[in-house]
């Protein structure tokens, strides 16, 4: 066992805000190859290790092209995405897209489904009007007005044909809570299938470790929510996924209030029954959609949830500050 916490699947938890640290090890780096860009509006990082240098080079490459292609496809911001179509077109029609798209707006709307509707990708309804960067957000009544086009069951995906469409005048969509844990899934999948069996690929708060690093498992950091530089404990973790939301992320204070980017389809706000949440599980997509979807949810709610689902653990820091574990951590809480 590499930890002191350890999950019903016999995997380490983490504690908040992850960040991944440099590993300790006794012998030298070598064999180890980075890579750090900025694609998909926030930080990747990757570090693969293979004796065959050009091949390790090739794969961050390969990971790097992966993200890219995701950011064509999903991003909100592109005017030439599919997913930007589909927020123009939709409300008129069927809209084509790829069956790739297709898939992830389906499995979102299975976790809408699983989460009695805290995660839903149509939170962009409102989500659009609000502007982290200048402080901006909608008042009362536009909330009000707009609140109803908030609903995953106006989202249709026809698999077969490969095409969504909107039940409802207003809505828009935005994969933001688990197109980066996507894009990371697909990337560890691709490592493997290029033999790399050690490796560790990052875009913002979503991570996926494969394997160990030089035979001990990789720290990770667990940043204090309120405090940027601050960690509250480092734990070791393998062959994991991890995803963290938090309210630190996206976000503007007004009037002692914090308004971030993490909105509750109930009302249009930001979600505070939370201050961060960390996911811990075996697929990077899922561990994506279930931190946002906790975040909604609540101490109470959320771990009721991730208390039925045996692969995935969860510890949650609440508005004020109180930490909450999944019942698979509880024994072995600090």
């Amino acid at each position: 066992m590499y930890c002191n916490f350890m999950s019903r699947s016999g995997t380490s938890s983490v504690l908040a805000a992850v960040l991944l640290l440099a590993a300790a090890t006794a012998g030298a780096d070598s064999g180890w190859y980075r890579q750090d860009a900025a694609i998909m509006g926030t930080a990747i990082h990757v570090e693969v290790y293979h004796e065959d240098a050009a091949l390790a080079q090739r794969a961050i490459a390969v990971v790097l092209d992966e993200m890219h292609h995701i950011d064509r496809v999903m991003s909100p911001f592109r005017p030439d995405s599919e997913l930007s179509r589909v927020n123009r077109e939709a409300t008129l029609g069927p809209v084509p897209v790829s069956p790739e798209l297709a898939r992830l707006i389906e499995r979102a709307l299975q976790v809408s489904e699983l989460t009695a509707g805290a995660f839903d990708i149509t939170f962009a309804s409102i989500g659009y009007l609000y502007d982290y960067r200048d402080g901006k957000r909608p008042d009362a009544q536009t909330v009000q007005q707009a609140l109803p086009a908030i609903d995953f069951r106006h989202v249709h995906v026809d698999q077969a044909a490969a095409t969504v469409a909107f039940a409802s005048r207003g809505v828009r969509i935005d994969l933001g809570g688990i197109a980066k844990g996507y894009a990371v899934e697909q990337s560890a999948l691709l490592l493997r299938g290029m033999g790399i069996r050690h490796a560790m690929i990052s875009a913002g708060g979503d991570t996926r470790v494969i394997g160990d690093r030089h035979g001990r498992p990789w720290l990770v950091g667990i940043r204090h929510p309120r405090d940027e530089h601050g960690i509250l404990t480092r734990l070791p973790v393998q062959d994991e996924a991890v995803s963290t939301s938090g309210d630190y992320e996206r976000f503007f204070d007004e009037d002692g209030v914090r308004y971030h980017h993490i909105i509750d389809p109930a009302t249009g706000d930001s979600a505070r029954s939370a201050l961060s949440v960390t996911i811990l599980g075996p697929d990077t997509t899922m561990t994506d959609a279930l931190s946002t979807s906790l975040f909604v949810l609540g101490p109470e709610r959320g771990i009721a949830l991730i208390d039925r689902l045996p692969e995935y653990e969860a510890v949650m820091v609440d508005a004020r500050g109180g930490l909450h574990y999944s019942s698979g951590l509880a024994p072995h809480q600090p």
